[in-house]
């Protein structure tokens, strides 16, 4: 593993040198968090509706060759083009053929996490296509030449004078003028240019409904209405485990997506894709790309239940205080640290150690994955798979030593309780990470197996 660029804590590292940002990003996520709750409180039957979303994802995940198969078919009778892609290169390339052969040299996107997960912008790009990412924390983030640190807000981490520095450099907007009201106007104005002057628009898919063809995509700023109404070619690119049966099961996503995002009631668009406009293509991009792969892992297939609300995010302490950036992959946080294992072992493999494992992401998750006793799990099997470091591999082992054996337990406790007493510079030391921004704690002079014998007894003499 190259511990320069793939270290969760190295990176989070580097995010948390600047500590007033560290404490404004965990306070910002902790608000949106709150949001979440007392809307979630507002909904009578709330844990009624988390069920019924899992159960119809577990049903749906069980029968996913049938629900695709309809879907291709369905969507085929209402005029459109539909692509299978394996992996992330087969979907590039797919998508590049399409905008070649209709000669695009530029195009607008809506938030796609499938297309940040293939890196389709600078493929595009290597080809002389110019992408613009239409969604606004996209777009600041396109400008900054950053990833996006977040699911649902992309540019969470960047404050409004960053954001007022990066407009007056590319839109031209004046030095200084950091009013968040005045940079989304700009950004308005920007984005329509682009819009009516794209000659193909891609968009992310949210729910993809398997009896009736259509999709459903869900935007704050209707960004994906504008591109796909006025471009020619509009292409969908969509995992396929975006299924969902019926239309009418819609009712229940709609109504658990933005509430466990953001703390809306709804998104502000709900828009329904069902046929090309005359005169437009639409193509459908359906991609696997591991999820077949996730789907055959019994532990693991309940991640494939995600519908992408960043929720676990928002609750998460260690995703709080160390940023999106530091996990190295599109989708963050606890639920990209149990979907990147699956892509690539070795390159994720520090992904899974970053938690807490606390819960606090499956107590708020609206389809009940279990993220944290996956997060737990994936470290088993990293470990065991051999790709875990070479210094996490020794602890491990010498806590199997230790835990597996009272009586070397019982010694160690010893020995580690004399230590502190005797010689604290041995731990309280800069080698020791715990120690750089902690005060070890006073050694006990007692174990509390040895303060419960003799308290115990006293009682039962009592």
């Amino acid at each position: 593993m190259n511990s320069t660029i793939h270290d969760h804590a190295a990176l989070a590292g580097k995010f948390n040198e600047n500590e007033p940002r560290v404490n404004w990003h965990d306070e910002t996520l902790w608000w949106v968090r709150k949001k979440r709750d007392r809307m979630a409180w507002s909904v009578s039957g709330w844990e009624q509706l988390r069920e019924a979303a899992s159960q119809i994802k577990r049903h749906v995940l069980g029968n996913l060759h049938d629900y695709l198969t309809q879907f291709e078919q369905q969507a085929i009778q209402n005029g459109a083009t539909v692509h299978w892609a394996a992996d992330a290169a087969e979907h590039n390339k797919i998508v590049l053929d399409i905008l070649q052969r209709h000669n695009v040299k530029r195009m607008v996107k809506s938030k796609s996490m499938l297309t940040e997960e293939c890196h389709l912008n600078p493929h595009l790009e290597a080809h002389g296509i110019e992408v613009i990412d239409t969604d606004l924390g996209e777009r600041i983030v396109q400008l900054a030449k950053e990833p996006p640190s977040h699911i649902v807000l992309p540019c969470i981490h960047k404050k409004k004078e960053e954001i007022g520095e990066l407009f007056h450099e590319h839109l031209g907007t004046p030095a200084g003028n950091a009013d968040p009201q005045f940079l989304t106007a700009a950004a308005r104005q920007h984005l329509r240019k682009e819009f009516l002057e794209a000659d193909a628009a891609i968009t992310g898919v949210n729910f993809a409904v398997a009896a009736t063809g259509e999709m459903v995509v869900c935007t704050n700023e209707g960004n994906a209405d504008m591109g796909a109404h006025l471009a020619k070619v509009h292409i969908a690119c969509m995992g396929i485990e975006k299924i969902i049966p019926q239309r009418a099961h819609l009712g229940v996503f709609l109504r658990l997506l933005a509430r466990s995002a953001t703390g809306q009631p709804i998104t502000t668009y709900s828009s329904h894709f069902r046929q090309p406009r005359a005169g437009q293509e639409l193509h459908i991009v359906l991609v696997d790309n591991g999820r077949s792969r996730q789907l055959g892992r019994e532990d693991f297939r309940n991640s494939l239940k995600c519908i992408r609300c960043g929720a676990c995010m928002n609750t998460c302490p260690v995703y709080r205080r160390s940023g999106g950036h530091s996990y190295h992959t599109a989708v963050a946080g606890p639920i990209g640290s149990i979907l990147a294992p699956n892509l690539d072992m070795k390159d994720y493999a520090d992904l899974p150690f970053a938690s807490t494992l606390c819960g606090s992401c499956s107590n708020v998750c609206p389809v009940k994955i279990d993220i944290h006793q996956q997060l737990y799990k994936w470290r088993q099997v990293i470990v065991k798979e051999g790709y875990a470091t070479t210094g996490k591999k020794m602890g491990m082992q010498m806590m199997t030593t230790v835990l597996s054996s009272p009586k070397t337990f019982k010694t160690a406790g010893k020995m580690g309780r004399w230590v502190l007493r005797a010689f604290p510079g041995m731990v309280n030391n800069r080698m020791n990470p715990w120690y750089k921004q902690r005060n070890m704690p006073e050694a006990p002079k007692v174990s509390f197996a040895e303060w419960y014998a003799k308290n115990n007894n006293n009682e039962q003499q009592g």
